[in-house]
């Protein structure tokens, strides 16, 4: 279609050659990148500009379509989500549309059907294993491409672990293609509402006609809610699969995982719709034994204080790992897929990262402590090498001095006083998700520093360490990206005294460097097989590792640990770790996991907790009283796990009890943070919440600083103490300090 009077000639530096189509929200036009390369260019129309919601909604399909660009999606180019008129780039895909292939060559049969239901099951396990819930799968969303389908427009996607944008009077989606849940509670969509469009999808591709369609949108919506879906034209041996997908309730439904085992087992060609037909037996056995025999005999509850089992990590499907990637955009690296944060976990006396949380570090404050001299509450943003792609910022606090990085930021230091800039480092490429400033010494500041996407010949990710005084770079190293799958963290290095501990690029190895010269000290090997990450526990490193199978099938069900000499980097022996878990901190010189509750290969909460004593190798284990949701994070020897809507839950480190509850008004806070008699949660809108550490009573509350998205669940802290000054980092780059004793007032 050529451009018509009135379009651009560019946008963004792209030329423009055609118009692809046009929709409700904005056109897509087919352009040029300046090496020749097609791409895709949704441009919003002007109209929606102005809406504050929609640029909400808009950014967020930015930052889901950049987390899930791999090998069954779009990849994004570029994007600029806060430009007059807002737009996003993405590699183009060639071929038409399901919607189109059906209009004129009508549903699809055999082979073919088959061959798309992988390529979709396998599009919506890689968009999930992400965090992904696309909610708008729908035909006009699916391209037919030479190498199979491709699964596009994440308009109204959302993470997981990301509370749904409110929309009064509106309900987003295509009923015919829209879930009960959907219709009915569009907050409580998770994954499995993508597989109840899946089945719909299937059955429209099998008989051109939806299971539900009705006269009116009305009648649709009511007949997915409560009435049986029409699958009598569906070939049999695909109709069993289909039923399962199209259940009422999410639970009864299989995950994507669980989905494409079912439909790889299906015979090469799929039949007809005989209900008799020998394939439909057997797909029917296939579901019993894979998805539903799990879900009908519960797992024996193991004692309080006995190890748990390889399955303990769940009670209905067998246990597995998701990758965790967060809602802020992932590197695309060299292949445009979508990468997994580096995943090394920094744990000093309870505290996660350089920003210890023991009580006793520089980001500590006892409740007497002062302010600086001159000190007036501040507000700054700091802009990075990617002003298109703003990140949150986490900082350290030594004396006077704030070190801040992440997102398009390598390293900035600022002072604590007044919030003025001293130097900045920036990092010229697409930042991974939660992988932000790496530690700090007395003289040395290190950060990661991301590649550029005209610059191929960078090595993707690098640590890089710089003069703490004036910002000069010191030296550099490419490291590696895969730790997260292993750890739950997304860290890649951690600074041990006067060293800093990395994972070379290959992720083959441990390196440890004197931080300031870059002088190696040791590099020790993965035991073979492995993928590993560093922890720290105290002065002390622990390499936690796991499988290259597992880590690769994203099901790390159990890891095993290991002593590292921080002398010689000499691995001592073993310890076994049960269950997936994820490393907290650390209490009476033991490691302390939450251990993950799982449905298939998504962790839906924590239900015990693991201790681990690196001196005689003996783990011990203790169940919850019932499964934890949220980002959990550790202080002062007790657990917490901040709940995506607000809830805050202590635990005893040791025994596992609840200590106490407490419903907040920060939806998705990370934390904890200690510091001024307080333990303080804070949202990416800058919202903190400060409790009593003894009986979570809420002191006080901040309003939000900055528009950012409300439950994320996994982040780190966002708040440091420095003396009797809190600093929070919020969305956008945004940070804010006041008095701890003297906080903004809520309205």
């Amino acid at each position: 279609m050529s451009l018509r009077e009135g379009d651009p000639a560019e946008i963004g530096g792209y030329p423009l050659e055609a118009r692809i189509g046009s929709g409700g929200m904005g056109t897509v036009f087919l352009a040029r990148t300046s090496s020749g390369r097609p791409v895709a260019i949704k441009l919003i129309h002007q109209h929606f500009a102005g809406d504050d919601e929609f640029r909400i909604r808009f950014r967020q399909e930015v930052a889901a379509a950049r987390r899930v660009s791999g090998a069954f999606t779009a990849a994004v180019v570029d994007a600029a989500p806060e430009a007059e008129q807002p737009w996003m780039a993405t590699a183009y895909i060639e071929g038409h549309t399901l919607t189109q292939h059906i209009a004129t060559k009508g549903p699809l049969s055999g082979v073919e059907l088959r061959r798309l239901a992988i390529g979709l099951a396998e599009a919506l396990r890689d968009i999930h294993r992400v965090g992904v819930v696309h909610r708008d799968l729908k035909p006009s969303n699916v391209v037919l491409s030479p190498e199979g389908p491709r699964v596009i427009d994440f308009g109204i996607s959302r993470a997981v672990d990301q509370q749904t944008l409110t929309m009064t009077g509106r309900v987003i989606g295509t009923p015919p293609f829209m879930s009960p849940e959907q219709l009915q509670a569009p907050r409580g969509v998770g994954p499995r509402s993508d597989v109840f469009s899946l089945g719909t999808l299937l059955v429209y591709s099998a008989t051109g006609h939806g299971p539900f369609d009705a006269d009116s949108p009305y009648m649709t919506a009511y007949q997915v809610v409560h009435e049986e879906p029409s699958l009598g034209a569906v070939p049999a041996a695909l109709r069993a699969v289909v039923e399962s997908c199209l259940d009422k309730e999410p639970e009864g439904r299989p995950s994507a995982d669980e989905l494409l085992v079912l439909l790889r087992d299906l015979p090469a060609d799929l039949g007809g719709t005989d209900a008799n037909e020998v394939g439909a037996g057997r797909t029917r056995d296939m579901i019993t034994q894979h998805h539903f025999a799990a879900r009908a005999t519960p797992a024996p509850t193991a004692p309080a204080t006995a190890p748990a089992g390889p399955d303990t990590g769940s009670t209905g499907t067998s246990a597995g790992r998701r990758l965790r990637s967060r809602w802020r955009p992932v590197l695309a690296a060299a292949v445009a897929v979508a990468a997994i944060g580096g995943g090394a976990a920094v744990l000093q006396a309870g505290g996660i990262g350089g920003n210890s949380s023991s009580g006793k570090g520089d980001s500590v404050a006892a409740p007497g402590a002062a302010l600086p001299d001159g000190f007036e509450p501040w507000r700054r943003t700091v802009q990075g090498g990617r002003e298109d792609i703003p990140d949150e910022l986490r900082c350290v606090a030594r004396g006077d001095a704030l070190f801040c990085g992440g997102g398009g930021v390598v390293a900035t230091r600022i002072r604590v006083q007044d919030g003025s800039r001293v130097w900045t480092a920036k990092s010229p490429g697409v930042p991974v998700q939660g992988m932000h400033l790496v530690g700090a010494t007395d003289d040395t500041v290190l950060g990661y520093r991301f590649a550029a996407q005209d610059a191929p010949q960078d090595p993707p990710s690098e640590v890089v360490a710089m003069d703490a005084d004036n910002g000069r770079e010191l030296w550099s190293v490419p490291s590696g990206a895969q730790s997260t799958a292993v750890t739950g963290r997304t860290r890649d290095a951690l600074v041990i005294g006067s060293a800093v501990v990395t994972v070379d690029a290959s992720n083959s190895r441990f390196e440890a460097r004197d931080a300031h010269s870059g002088e190696v000290r040791w590099t020790t090997s993965f035991p073979a097989g492995t993928q590993c990450a560093p922890v720290a526990v105290g002065p002390q490193v622990l390499a936690m590792c796991a499988t290259d199978a597992a880590v690769d099938g994203s099901e790390v069900r159990n890891s095993t640990l290991y002593t590292v000499d921080r002398a010689s980097g000499a691995l001592g022996r073993p310890i076994a770790v049960n269950g997936p878990a994820v490393p907290v901190g650390v209490a009476n010189g033991r490691l302390v996991l939450l251990q993950e509750h799982m449905e298939g290969t998504a962790s839906v909460g924590y239900d015990g907790v693991a201790r681990v004593d690196p001196v005689s190798g003996k783990v011990t284990y203790s169940r919850l009283a019932r499964t934890y949701e949220g980002t959990p994070g550790m202080a002062d020897g007790t657990v917490y796990v901040s709940g995506q809507t607000g809830l805050v839950t202590a635990l005893d480190a040791t025994t596992g009890r609840k200590k106490w509850s407490r419903q907040t008004a920060v939806e998705g806070a990370s934390g904890p943070e200690a510091g001024a008699g307080a333990v303080y949660f804070s949202s990416a809108t800058g919202r903190v919440v400060a409790l009593s550490p003894h009986d979570g009573k809420p002191l006080w509350t901040t309003n939000p600083q900055a528009d950012g998205s409300t439950g994320e669940q996994g982040a780190s802290p966002r708040v440091t103490v420095a003396g009797r000054v809190v600093i929070v980092a919020a969305a956008k780059n945004t940070l804010c300090a006041f008095d701890a004793q003297k906080p903004p007032k809520a309205g």
